[in-house]
Formats: structure tokens, C-alpha cells, sequence
């Protein structure tokens, strides 16, 4: 069995509202020198019996887990 993880997040150039509104919080609360925040997702699941974990992730990450119009995603097997 693998430990999967994907990591996905906006692409350079995208704007990230959320982002941009947690650099601002941090700002109001006294972090001044924070900049260029952005937000992403982690999805971890447990992946058994395939034979390539990370091909697996990847085929999900293209048909669900990612927007790759607008996201790009990294996969992390353990």
C-alpha cells in the first residue's frame, strides 16, 4: 500500500484571492515583511494495488483532483 500526497496549487500568475486576503490578515496582525502568500490544497489517501502508485495519482490529479487549466499539482509517494 502507498501513502499518497498531492499538493496542489495555483499557477504562477493566477491570482490568488485567498491568498492575498491571508497576506493582508498578516499584515493587519503585525507580520509586515510576509508577501507574495499563496494558498493551496493537500489530499492524502491511502492508494493499494496498483502497480505504480504515482502514474495512478497522476491520471487522478488530471481528471479530478486539479485544474490544470489553472492548477498545477505535485505528487509525493511513501
Amino acid at each position: 500500500m502507498a501513502k499518497v500526497k498531492v499538493h496542489v496549487f495555483l499557477k504562477p500568475g493566477v491570482l490568488d484571492v485567498q491568498g492575498k486576503a491571508v497576506e493582508q490578515a498578516l499584515h493587519g496582525l503585525g507580520w509586515a515583511g510576509v508577501g507574495n502568500a499563496r494558498v493551496g490544497k493537500l489530499i492524502e489517501f491511502d492508494l493499494d494495488g496498483v502497480d505504480d502508485p504515482a502514474a495512478e495519482a497522476k491520471k487522478m490529479c488530471e481528471q479530478l483532483l486539479a485544474n490544470t487549466v489553472i492548477e498545477s499539482y505535485r505528487v509525493e509517494i511513501a
